[in-house]
């Protein structure tokens, strides 16, 4: 059975227990509208520690666009029945008072990668990013957290804050889960039309198949995608679209990296 918590304050003490004992804790922070890119992180981390703790938190700081955060989907019953089928031992779910006690007063700023790519083109998101992670870090107190590749820049992010700070915990990086059409696996995916949908496998095929960068954006405006960047850092390429209003990101790794 899946134990629910809901404050910091209640927390402490399940903390506290597994650290007498000597239990390892895996972590898997999300936003919720679980899918088997996220089922893949928890199944990762029930494999490799004694007990895993899920979050689900629609962090509001991380949305630079108030229609997004408003419509970000939030099943709560599906994703309860997934933790519950998948045998996770806690589910962290908590409120913005929670996260925020300080009503955000306080927040962690990167000044470099995090201006880049995405942060480019949605300012204030990474601060936001690393802010709640640094929260639930402190709070939950895990071993090891686990990331999908998917969000490449975020993983990097996140991986050079925990380094920075000293913080003990130890960053695992999980493969990018595709749909049979190539789409990778997104809770955003559910927004888009038939149409849109097609569209999207279409993005996750030139983004692996294009020469270059700029042979990428041709080909993706060539079918009336909106293309916010393609680059490649990190010994990836990286590209974020819009299609039907919703914004997409994916990432493949470079030939030889």
């Amino acid at each position: 059975m899946t134990t629910t918590v809901e404050t910091a304050r209640t927390w402490k003490p399940v903390r506290d227990e597994l650290e007498r004992k000597g239990v390892s804790l895996g972590f898997v922070p999300t936003m919720g509208a679980l899918h088997p890119g996220h089922t893949s992180l928890i199944e990762q981390s029930l494999a490799e520690n004694n007990r895993t703790v899920v979050s689900i938190f629609v962090n509001p700081t991380q949305f630079n666009d108030p229609t997004d955060l408003q419509t970000y989907p939030r099943p709560l019953d599906h994703d309860r029945a997934l933790l519950e089928d998948l045998k996770v031992d806690y589910l962290f779910l908590p409120d913005r008072d929670t996260i925020y006690p300080d009503d955000c007063r306080f927040e962690v700023t990167e000044n470099e990668v995090s201006k880049l790519l995405c942060g480019a083109h949605r300012p204030g998101h990474f601060d936001g990013v690393l802010s709640v992670v640094m929260r639930l870090f402190n709070i939950i107190q895990p071993q090891r957290a686990y990331f999908g590749e998917k969000d490449y820049q975020q993983y990097q992010l996140i991986k050079e804050m925990v380094k920075a700070f000293f913080l003990g915990v130890e960053i695992r990086r999980c493969p990018i889960v595709r749909d049979p059409d190539g789409v990778a696996l997104s809770s955003r995916n559910a927004l888009l039309s038939a149409d849109g949908r097609t569209l999207a496998a279409e993005f996750a095929r030139i983004l692996k198949d294009g020469d270059s960068p700029s042979a990428v954006r041709t080909a993706l405006e060539a079918r009336n995608i909106e293309v916010e960047y393609v680059e490649e850092m990190f010994g990836r390429r990286l590209a974020a679209v819009v299609i039907d209003g919703v914004r997409l990101i994916d990432n493949v790794p470079l030939v030889g990296s």
